[in-house]
């Protein structure tokens, strides 16, 4: 692998900010969301070293955190976008809690919604995309905070819901590469400057 993958979790909502499963619900960045996205920008100018594929999830949050943080997107794909959480769209855990104790996106279930198998068989897709054009440039993955935990898990060789050791937080930026032809995670979780 020539070149480095870049992944930056879309800016603050409403919804993350109280808690509340966000998955194809297309909702706007906060003020503070737009803020983080631009200081975002900040910190990948700082690490980047060259040309970048810029890829993101539809999701007018992910492609509006772009935006703000200077990035040309080139590519829209649903690959790249949150779990769905089918009827927990848009519930706390703590509710989904009330009736289903102990509960987490990691172990389910998710009635309606994408397995952890299923969620990993997408970030496998776009992680193999990915993998190809490393070669050519560095690879800006721009998407959410569960999906990202996903695709930081499925790098290292490990299952989906080894995604819940990885905390990514609204605008953070994770750097993914490998040494001497191993994965590895070069920075996780760097917050916005």
């Amino acid at each position: 692998m020539d070149h480095e993958l870049f992944l930056l979790r879309h800016g603050q909502t409403e919804w993350s900010v109280n808690g509340r499963h966000t998955g194809r619900t297309d909702i706007p960045l906060t003020a503070a969301g737009e803020n983080q996205a631009r200081a975002a920008g900040l910190t990948l100018s700082s690490l980047r070293k060259g040309p970048a594929l810029v890829v993101s999830s539809p999701r007018q949050r992910a492609v509006r955190t772009a935006e703000l943080a200077g990035l040309v997107v080139n590519e829209t794909t649903e690959d790249l976008a949150e779990w769905d959480y089918g009827e927990y769209e848009g519930v706390t855990t703590a509710e989904i809690r009330e009736t289903v104790p102990d509960w987490t996106v990691w172990q389910g279930p998710l009635p309606g919604g994408e397995t952890a198998a299923q969620v990993a068989a997408r970030a496998d897709r776009l992680l193999e995309r990915v993998r190809a054009a490393l070669a050519d440039a560095e690879v800006i993955l721009v998407g959410h905070g569960h999906f990202s935990r996903v695709l930081v898990a499925r790098w290292l060789g490990l299952p989906a819901t080894a995604g819940v050791h990885f905390g990514l937080d609204p605008a953070g930026v994770s750097v993914l590469g490998d040494e001497r032809g191993e994965p590895k995670i070069e920075h996780l979780n760097i917050p916005p400057s």
